[in-house]
């Protein structure tokens, strides 16, 4: 007999999938056409203004994003351990280790590892290791790493912090200017803005769709179907796929289907995804009726541009990101989310690897319980290292902490 599931997948997800393979395409294969489109390669960090990078017909690759891939695909432990043998230590982000992993041994990475970049660029508004870890980078394949300092804002976004982020960003386009031999095209950066704007807010659309009884996402579709908004920013391809992400959702919003059959317990994620156990752990929730309607995580590519000129609007954009805000804002942030999406209670796994988002957790988990009355959960794991996942003592507390909502 078999047994009824108690998720409904996207459609979409086959678009997802070809959408995916065509980008991660392009950039395994960029040697042999990188040189006669001239289009340089470039690594970059998730919180990297791309859509200037774009303007200047650069190709982005994402070590994050390879990262998660070597995590889904089982891969994260053995490059660990390859950089862990050349003196890395095990406490260092595991996306940091598994990358560099993958550059000593590209025959163990799936994809075959990331092609050897032109550049490297890195911003530090989502942490710090980026700067450490891309200077390893840079000095392994002997090539330019330009760097974008985003002040952290312990409070809002004040003239001073834009108008220093802003300085950089024009020294960054001098340099670009000399990488590329091509001057900055005001048109085609507007033009890229625009297309992240509507991007953004289909996005944001979709998961606003979340609100509504039943939701009609859950944490894997969040945390899987985020890729594009991640890697496609500012491009047709990224524009067109959530076109369709957003025309399903939608239809599911109308015709009251959900994600997870009998929804029961709603709840809100915080912190990145645990990419070995994405499923294997979301089902520990679902088989109880519980949803993930919302997270902190994928969201974070669901926020408005700034307003301003295009420079002035990516200056402000990348310095707000989440993660380089005070747990002031991050506490109010998640107490808005279990509000506004009607959730029963949260939880939080507290990274090993990202340490800027995990650090402060116990102290908003406290605090939003407080104010909430909702109850939290912490989860303690690692976004790609499947070594810091213990699956009995996780599964028990997930259980108890479920079992709270049968009263």
């Amino acid at each position: 007999m078999t047994k009824k599931r108690n998720y409904r997948p996207l459609r979409s997800a086959d678009k997802l999938k070809k959408t995916m393979n065509r980008y991660y395409g392009l950039t395994t294969y960029h040697r042999y056409w990188g040189k006669i489109a001239k289009r340089p390669l470039a690594w970059v960090t998730s919180g990297a203004p791309v859509e200037l990078l774009r303007a200047f017909k650069i190709h982005p690759a994402y070590p994050e994003q390879y990262a998660a891939i070597y995590s889904t695909n089982k891969a994260t432990a053995q490059l660990c351990q390859v950089a862990e043998g050349e003196g890395y230590s095990q406490d260092l982000c595991s996306y940091a280790r598994s990358n560099i992993g993958g550059v000593l041994r590209p025959d163990l990475a799936p994809l075959g590892g990331m092609p050897k970049p032109d550049l490297l660029v890195a911003c530090n508004n989502i942490c710090g290791t980026v700067l450490k870890w891309y200077e390893v980078i840079a000095r392994h394949y002997d090539v330019p790493l330009l760097v974008l300092d985003t002040p952290y804002l312990t409070h809002e976004m004040t003239d001073h912090a834009k108008e220093y982020v802003l300085a950089q960003l024009k020294d960054m386009i001098i340099q670009l200017e000399k990488i590329t031999g091509r001057p900055l095209d005001e048109k085609e950066l507007a033009k890229q803005m625009e297309i992240s704007s509507q991007t953004t807010s289909l996005w944001k659309k979709a998961r606003q769709y979340c609100r509504e009884l039943p939701s009609p996402l859950n944490a894997p579709d969040l945390f899987i179907h985020m890729a594009p908004i991640v890697v496609l920013r500012g491009t047709k391809a990224g524009l067109e796929y959530y076109k369709a992400f957003h025309e399903e959702v939608e239809e599911r919003y109308k015709e009251k289907l959900g994600a997870v059959e009998n929804e029961r317990i709603r709840l809100v994620w915080d912190n990145i995804a645990i990419w070995p156990k994405v499923f294997s752990f979301n089902k520990m929730f679902t088989e109880r009726g519980g949803c993930f309607v919302t997270d902190t995580y994928s969201g974070g590519w669901a926020i408005d541009l700034a307003p301003g000129s295009p420079l002035e609007s990516l200056a402000a954009t990348y310095t707000e990101v989440f993660l380089n805000r005070s747990p002031e804002f991050r506490y109010r942030q998640l107490v808005e989310l279990i509000r506004e999406y009607n959730a029963d209670g949260f939880v939080m796994h507290s990274n090993r690897s990202c340490k800027p988002y995990s650090l402060v957790q116990e102290v908003i988990r406290r605090r939003v319980t407080e104010e909430t009355g909702v109850p939290g959960l912490m989860i303690e794991a690692d976004m790609a290292d499947p070594r810091a996942y213990a699956e009995e003592p996780i599964r028990n507390r997930v259980q108890a902490f479920l079992e709270t909502f049968d009263d």
